[in-house]
């Protein structure tokens, strides 16, 4: 019972978070009267359309939610979980900043599909659920990149390597649906990608920095 309770505590402050990301996030992408910069590069250009990444970008949902559950209520260690949860927090306070202060789109959808298939079908109901405006970094790329790097650091799972080379297959797959299915652009990955960099210097190398300087000072003390 004990252990349930302290599984529970530790699943709060991300659900408390979800459903203020959401409305957060619903109440930027309905606001009206906002003029969006519009997000391009020419490498947009020449990245076909592929309908079948459709597949991958749905499994990101599946992929963000297990892993978090992952590490929510099997997973021992719970540093892990925290760097995990905390590195998604920061990642998407800082998207929603960003679309609120820079209101930004694309025009990357194409017009008329190439081909018509169930995979299309599948594509155009996202386009009409999910709007090509604040998509400034991908939070698909982020937070893809920021679970494979916990998979690849769990101390739990430092021997399992199928479950690591899938986590990471999985991740570049996602990546790539995001530009072939367009939507999003280079930029946003490049950006994604940017700031995984920094949350990682922040949540995982200073703390192990400063863990390892922790060693080092007790084993001057003759502590150990």
């Amino acid at each position: 019972m004990e252990l349930i309770k302290r599984k529970l505590k530790l699943a709060l402050p991300a659900l408390t978070y979800m459903v203020i990301y959401l409305c957060w996030f619903y109440i930027i992408e309905h606001i009206p009267w906002r003029d969006y910069s519009i997000i391009h590069m020419r490498m947009d250009d020449k990245i076909p359309f592929c309908e079948y990444f459709i597949i991958p970008y749905i499994l990101w949902f599946f992929f963000i939610g297990f892993t978090v559950l992952w590490f929510m209520f099997y997973n021992k260690n719970e540093k892990e979980y925290l760097q995990l949860i905390v590195s998604l927090m920061i990642g998407m306070t800082v998207f929603l900043f960003v679309s609120w202060i820079y209101p930004n789109g694309h025009y990357l959808r194409p017009v008329v599909f190439p081909r018509d298939n169930v995979f299309t079908d599948m594509v155009r109901l996202l386009y009409k659920t999910d709007t090509s405006t604040n998509i400034l970094p991908s939070i698909h790329v982020y937070n893809s990149v920021a679970a494979c790097v916990a998979v690849a650091r769990c101390r739990a799972l430092q021997n399992r390597s199928m479950v690591i080379a899938g986590t990471s297959l999985l991740t570049i797959c996602i990546i790539l649906a995001t530009v072939f299915l367009k939507q999003h652009s280079v930029v946003d990955v490049v950006l994604a990608f940017a700031l995984n960099f920094v949350v990682y210097l922040v949540v995982y190398y200073v703390d192990d920095h400063r863990g390892f300087l922790k060693r080092r000072v007790a084993m001057r003390s003759g502590i150990i």
